[in-house]
C-alpha cells in the first residue's frame, strides 16, 4: 500500500488530510500535525522549515510522498527539501493560478507571513485581476480552537470587504484552516461565490507524481 505524509500545524491538516481520504481510500494518509509548534510553523517560515525538517524525519525516505499542507511551507521551503532529499517525493499546498473558473475581483484570505513573501507578490500580480488581500493572522488558532464564530467572520467581511465596496467574483484561500470556513464564506457571499483553496491542485499532484490514473478535479 502507498503511504503518504500529511504534514501541517493544525486542523487545515486535518481537512486535507480527510480529502485526500476520499478521493484515495485505499491509500496509507499518515498525519503529521504539529500543533505544538503551530504559532511558529504559522509565522517565520525558517521556524517552519525547521519544525517540518525535525518532525517529518523519521519518514524522510520511507514513505512515498510527502505533502505540505501548508502555504507558507510550501511556497517557501518546498525546493529546499526536493533539492536535499533527492529520493524523496514532495508536493504541497500552494499559489495557483485560479482563473479557469473565478474571472474578476478576486478576495485572497491569508496570514502576514505568506503575504510578505516574494512569491506571493509575484502571484498577485500575475493574477491581472482586481485583487484585496485580507491578512487574518488570529483565525488559524481560533479555528484550531474551535473559536472562531461565523459573527465574528461575518463582521470581518463586512468592515473590510463590503464596507469597501468590494465585491468579489472569487475567493483564494491561502492558510489551510481556512477551508474549515468555506460554508460560512458561502452564507455571507452567496452560493455562487467561487472558492480555491489549493486542494484540487495538490490532489492532482499527487496522482501525477505517483503516477496514478482516474483524477479529473472537482470544483468546491
Amino acid at each position: 500500500m502507498l503511504k503518504i505524509v500529511v504534514y501541517d500545524s493544525g486542523y487545515g491538516g486535518e481537512d486535507f488530510a480527510d480529502r485526500l481520504e476520499e478521493e484515495l481510500p485505499t491509500i496509507d494518509v499518515i498525519r503529521v500535525i504539529d500543533w505544538r509548534h503551530a504559532d511558529k510553523i504559522q509565522a517565520n517560515a525558517k521556524d517552519a522549515r525547521r519544525c517540518a525538517e525535525k518532525a517529518l524525519t523519521p519518514y524522510i525516505n520511507k514513505v512515498d510522498l510527502i505533502i505540505f499542507a501548508n502555504h507558507l511551507l510550501t511556497i517557501t521551503s518546498l525546493k529546499y527539501f526536493v533539492q536535499k532529499y533527492k529520493d524523496q517525493r514532495f508536493t504541497g499546498l500552494g499559489l495557483e493560478h485560479p482563473c479557469a473558473f473565478i474571472e474578476r475581483d478576486i478576495l485572497a484570505l491569508t496570514t502576514k507571513a505568506v503575504s510578505k513573501t516574494i512569491k506571493y507578490h509575484n502571484f498577485v500580480r500575475q493574477l491581472k485581476m482586481n485583487t484585496k488581500t485580507l491578512v487574518l493572522d488570529s483565525w488559524p488558532v481560533k479555528i484550531d480552537d474551535g473559536e472562531l464564530s461565523f459573527t465574528e467572520i461575518k463582521n470581518t467581511m463586512q468592515r473590510e470587504v463590503i464596507n469597501h465596496n468590494f465585491r468579489p467574483h472569487g475567493i483564494i484561500i491561502a492558510c489551510s484552516q481556512f477551508s474549515d470556513i468555506v460554508p460560512d464564506l458561502k452564507i455571507f457571499f452567496g452560493k455562487s461565490i467561487k472558492i480555491y483553496d489549493g486542494y484540487r491542485d495538490a490532489i492532482s499532484s499527487v496522482y501525477k507524481l505517483l503516477h496514478l490514473k482516474g483524477y479529473a478535479g472537482r470544483k468546491r
